[in-house]
């Protein structure tokens, strides 16, 4: 199968770095944890087994493992520098290795579950469009049946209304604000000037029909957005009780 892209997250200074990012990055991003939880203990037990793609620094993980005792983890994440750090603010936490399992690969690195739910933040920004149904689908097929899945990614409009206005000019407009938002973190003009544009030439940015097309396309139900900030989007969906076969696999590159 194709791979998605590699991670970034290898520089050791990004690495050592990473903690401090998405609060800077994403508005509300404490907030967004704490709802992704929520909707998560809607349907997973007490001793339920939650899957997290995109684990690698351990934020997500440590947040979760702290508010629900009785979950268990495995996450999964393609950069083992990533994982290290994860492991680390897990270990600094209290959170033991009987309850998080951490694997380095992508989602069919993963174990086959069945899990209790799932979550996948702030990742398929990374993944090629052409790559994002496949990898949807290993995550459903992974999952029980009516278990929820919660993405939240950067996610853009690029149009206006029903005849289109706005175009190439929204999208722009919504990155423009991404960056103002980092500047009002702390973060220098000229650094969210460059992160701004560097986004717009190499992330894979959907617009939100497109990301909601997608996780129905990968077999996932009843999809609602329940987080928006900025150039940022989130989504709960549900996995489908009956068959689904995965997309064709494609040829290895």
């Amino acid at each position: 199968m194709t791979q998605p892209t590699a991670s970034p997250f290898t520089d050791p200074a990004a690495v050592a770095r990473y903690a401090e990012g998405p609060r800077r990055n994403v508005p509300g991003y404490d907030s967004l944890l704490r709802m992704s939880r929520i909707l998560l203990a809607e349907c997973v037990p007490a001793d339920g087994r939650v899957l997290v793609v995109g684990a690698g620094g351990g934020l997500e993980l440590e947040d979760m493992a702290l508010a629900h005792p009785g979950w268990r983890f495995d996450g999964v994440d393609p950069s083992q520098p990533m994982l290290d750090l994860a492991a680390q603010r897990l270990h600094s936490a209290g959170v033991g290795d009987d309850r998080v399992a951490l694997h380095h690969g992508y989602v069919h690195s993963a174990p086959v579950g069945p899990f209790d739910g799932a979550t996948c933040l702030l990742t398929f920004h990374f993944v090629p469009r052409e790559e994002r149904v496949l990898m949807a689908a290993e995550i459903r097929q992974r999952l029980k049946p009516g278990a929820p899945l919660v993405v939240a990614h950067l996610s853009a409009a690029d149009g206006g209304g029903p005849s289109g206005e706005g175009g190439a000019g929204e999208r722009d407009l919504w990155l423009s604000r991404y960056a103002a938002f980092q500047v009002a973190s702390g973060v220098s003009p000229e650094h969210a000037a460059r992160a701004r544009d560097k986004v717009a030439a190499e992330l894979a940015v959907l617009t939100p029909e497109e990301d909601e097309a997608l996780l129905r396309e990968a077999g996932f139900s009843d999809v609602r957005m329940f987080y928006m900030g900025f150039a940022f989007r989130g989504w709960v969906a549900g996995r489908h009780a009956g068959i689904h076969r995965l997309p064709p696999v494609k040829q290895q590159r």
